[in-house]
């Protein structure tokens, strides 16, 4: 190699190494940009031209929109947390099921019966995801700059994304028909999980807290969108949760219940991935099998952290796709000669 090559090598590792901690809000905002680009086009045409104003807008509809599950998610890790504490510290599987369904906490998880009390248990949810927020922005400058790069960089890609593209394809050593497929892998990708597999797994989710709370289980509000997020494994999918809490239920005395929580779980929320995934995956597929999805998601987890459950599956279909490209590169030719 040449010493221009071997500089621009060189130069090119620092700037991957220099970036990489701020990986996941740059790949969300790429992301947030490709949801939010049919909407820009629309709201433009509402304010007369003016682009800059229409991707403040789209971009904070957006933010206001996903907000909500924002702060329903730092509840739930932190729910489940303390789960995971009170698994650990019972003596065997039993007691950890008794315990849990026993727990004097089960009086917060009972489905609101009036407009207060509903109004009580949002703002009890929202109070504590936002002091949750508060602490880890006070304890850590680099959430807030996390935050920053995530809003910015997702209006400059509104804004820019033609011209960065641009700039990619005429400096990128790979051809550009290939980046090209690569680019539409990566967004693919973002719609595939953040569509297809998150509406999925939040409408199980859903499903599941309503009955988990209609039955008295405690918790049902960690419980069940836990529920939801396994349902990417396979074969077994929610019954991970579903059946310990239904044992559970018979362990404390609730036979009945246990019996409807598992007819429920059969019929509900166990079939709702044959109805509705195929309806999301029209808005957002991701051409993966759902088992390598699940090793991709968990092995991204063990390798990397929570943000793992982004780049495990990126990174996997990624390389599915550089794979295929080599392998019709590599007939091509044979099929010409």
């Amino acid at each position: 190699m040449t010493p221009l090559r071997w500089t621009t090598l060189l130069l090119c590792l620092a700037a991957v190494f220099v970036l990489w901690p701020l990986w996941p809000p740059l790949v969300l905002a790429a992301w947030t940009a490709a949801l939010t680009r049919p909407a820009l086009a629309r709201f433009e045409r509402g304010f007369k031209g003016r682009r800059r104003a229409a991707a403040l807008f789209s971009l904070g509809l957006f933010v206001l929109l996903a907000l909500p599950l924002a702060l329903i998610s730092i509840g739930v890790i932190t729910g489940a947390q303390e789960l995971l504490a009170m698994v650990e510290t019972s003596p065997t599987a039993a007691s950890a099921l008794q315990s849990l369904l026993s727990s004097p906490e089960s009086s917060g998880s009972v489905v609101p019966s009036s407009l207060p009390e509903l109004f009580a248990l949002l703002q009890r949810s929202g109070t504590q995801g936002l002091g949750l927020l508060t602490n880890v922005a006070g304890a850590a400058a680099k959430g807030l700059i996390g935050l920053f790069i995530y809003f910015a960089g997702a209006y400059t890609y509104l804004l820019e994304s033609e011209v960065i593209w641009h700039w990619v394809k005429r400096h990128s050593p790979l051809e550009g028909r290939h980046l090209q497929r690569l680019g539409e892998a990566f967004h693919e990708t973002g719609r595939g999980l953040l569509v297809g597999v998150g509406l999925t797994s939040a409408t199980q989710g859903l499903a599941a807290t309503i009955i988990y709370a209609s039955l008295g289980v405690p918790r049902a509000w960690v419980l069940g969108p836990i529920t939801g997020i396994v349902s990417i494994i396979p074969v077994v999918g929610t019954s991970i949760v579903w059946v310990p809490i239904s044992v559970g239920l018979f362990l404390t005395g609730k036979p009945v219940h246990a019996a409807v929580l598992v007819v429920l779980g059969l019929t509900v929320i166990g079939l709702i991935d044959n109805f509705l995934r195929p309806i999301y995956a029209r808005m957002g597929s991701l051409k993966m099998p759902l088992y390598l999805l699940f090793l991709a998601v968990f092995g991204g987890l063990a390798a990397f952290g929570t943000w793992g459950a982004l780049i495990g599956p990126l990174v996997v279909r990624l390389a599915m796709e550089v794979l295929t490209i080599s392998r019709e590169e590599k007939v091509s030719p044979e099929k010409v000669g």
